[in-house]
């Protein structure tokens, strides 16, 4: 069989140093191989663009991050190669490897994936392991023949572009881990389940400079450590939470015991499982419209977040002062405000009606009570007796909020100076919030967000009202963000949540005070002939700003 057409794609993101590295090991290659070499920024990053450009590599470049397997599926579709050989920024290629990555493919023309031996490299630092565990950087090592392969870490993995049509792009909603898995576990499914390890396409996977450094190493362990635990969470694999805990209690003895600097680096990871174990996770079983998990924050725990929360307004205190400074110098915005109030929550709402009207913003709140009309069909009543045409913000708060002091106008600089069409304020650790990307970050400002509640509290710019108003004559109004959502991504506009000014929803968890049963078939025929993002996709945080 002739040797196939290769592309090479590397996904980078705010990594100029190490794309260098890895560019001035694989273009030397790509040449004499004949294979184009595509760089996929994911969001605005002069230097790494300059960097590839320079090299003399092909560019695209994301508007916004988008997340690694968003970059893979982006150089799917910007490459023409029948191999498609991945490899992450922070490698060095071995002598040789793209050539014999593309001789494999020849010889075994029923194999699909293949991948090669990773070498982990922890440059500048020293890294002293026992050797009972492998090393804090991805590595692989089947040994010094071909063979077939459990799987193929990302760091150096290329596939065959038929086996992208036969069983689809990689899955944007994955994140951190298992994000090739994902794909992987769909191509051992197909006809062509194999997975080739070729020996002589090796490369080094390297931490250098400060990532090289015993925290850098823990601080990326720790992420990994969540993202792996919610990976097993999907494909319901969790162990116990007993479980975790031993393997936490290993992973701290291991260290002192061994003088291995491992120990640490698999402690945080561990530390991050725990840290996913005990965050509510979604009923694998309710619909990919809702979050599955109820949110409701009580007992003990809510005791604990309470506590946490005021270790958060301290260290949110130098974002807040900035968002204030924001707020001072942004020009006076039109504000129709809307709200339905029950009768026994009048008083809880003066409180929010005296925060909203203490704004520098002209104002102008609309309210009602429910009758015997669901919520947005009261809100539509509103709209049709207070036009928001001509206005450049609709905020809809529900009346058993408390708002944080200066609310509005710091909620309003925040979605201005990150250009959000739809904005949130975060909840309190300790509010009721089903959807885990809801509540505050520490030390964030703001987030870029794939979703935005329907409440309690939803702000809208006038760029988004032709699209979204009238709201759909529902009483509950399950489902309709997830349906922004989707029309979100059709537009282009941008989501929000503002964590330097979270509000605490308490009062009553949702659903309290009508059927849940009912909310969900409403939800259901709402979303039977429009778009919207599923749950996973939905409850991602694509970008944050400090």
């Amino acid at each position: 069989m002739p040797s196939p057409t290769v592309s090479v794609a590397i996904p980078t993101r705010h990594r100029a140093a190490y794309l260098r590295v890895a560019l001035e090991s694989v273009l030397p290659q790509a040449r004499a191989e004949g294979a184009d070499v595509l760089v996929v920024v994911d969001g605005p990053d002069p230097d790494s663009e300059r960097v590839a450009a320079g090299l003399g590599a092909r560019v695209v470049v994301h508007d916004e991050p988008r997340g690694l397997n968003a970059a893979r599926n982006t150089a799917i579709a910007n490459t023409t190669g029948e191999l498609i050989a991945f490899v992450d920024d922070d490698v060095r290629v071995h002598p040789g490897w793209l050539a014999a990555l593309r001789d494999a493919a020849a010889r075994e023309p029923d194999v699909d994936c293949f991948t090669g031996p990773i070498v982990a490299r922890i440059e500048d630092h020293r890294f002293p392991m026992c050797g009972r565990e492998g090393p804090p950087v991805t590595f692989l090592d089947l040994g010094d023949a071909d063979a077939d392969a459990p799987h193929a870490w990302g760091a150096n993995m290329t596939i065959r572009r038929r086996a992208i049509d036969r069983v689809g792009p990689f899955d944007e909603a994955r994140e951190l881990y298992g994000d090739e898995q994902e794909w992987q576990d769909r191509l051992r499914a197909s006809d062509r389940p194999r997975i080739r390890y070729v020996a002589a396409a090796g490369l080094d996977h390297r931490r250098a400079g400060d990532d090289a450094r015993l925290r850098s190493l823990m601080r990326a362990a720790r992420a990994r450590g969540r993202a792996s635990r919610r990976f097993d969470v999907h494909r319901g694999t969790a162990p116990s939470l007993a479980a975790e805990l031993r393997v936490l209690a290993g992973c701290l003895w291991h260290g002192p015991r061994r003088r291995c600097l491992n120990g640490p680096v698999m402690a945080a990871h561990s530390v991050g499982r725990l840290e996913a174990a005990l965050r509510p996770q979604p009923d694998p079983s309710a619909p990919d419209f809702l979050a599955g998990a109820s949110g409701t924050v009580g007992g003990r725990r809510g005791t604990l977040r309470r506590a946490a929360d005021r270790v958060l307004d301290v260290l949110a205190l130098p974002a807040r002062a900035r968002l204030a400074a924001a707020a001072r110098r942004t020009p006076r915005r039109r504000v129709l405000a809307l709200a339905v109030v029950r009768d026994e929550h009048r008083g809880r709402f003066a409180r929010v009606e005296a925060a909203l009207r203490a704004s520098r913003h002209d104002v102008e709140l609309a309210t009602t009570a429910p009758g015997g009309r669901g919520k947005f069909e009261n809100l539509n009543a509103l709209l049709a007796a207070h036009p928001a045409a001509g206005r450049d913000w609709l905020l809809v708060v529900d009346d058993d909020v408390e708002l944080p002091p200066r609310f509005l106008d710091e909620l309003i600089a925040a979605a201005e100076r990150f250009d959000l069409a739809l904005a949130q304020p975060a909840h309190r650790l300790h509010s009721h919030a089903a959807w885990s990307v809801t509540r505050r970050r520490p030390a964030a400002l703001a987030r870029r967000t794939a979703f935005v509640e329907i409440g309690p509290v939803t702000l809208v710019a006038a760029r988004a009202f032709g699209d979204l108003l009238p709201f759909p004559p529902l009483r509950m109004g399950w489902g309709l963000d997830v349906h922004w959502a989707a029309l979100a991504q059709q537009r282009g506009w941008r989501l929000g949540v503002v964590d330097a000014v979270p509000v605490l929803h308490a009062a009553a968890p949702a659903a309290a005070a009508y059927s849940r049963a009912q909310a969900i078939a409403e939800a259901r025929a709402l979303l039977a002939d429009r778009p919207y993002l599923p749950r996973d996709a939905a409850n991602r945080t694509l970008r944050t700003w400090r």
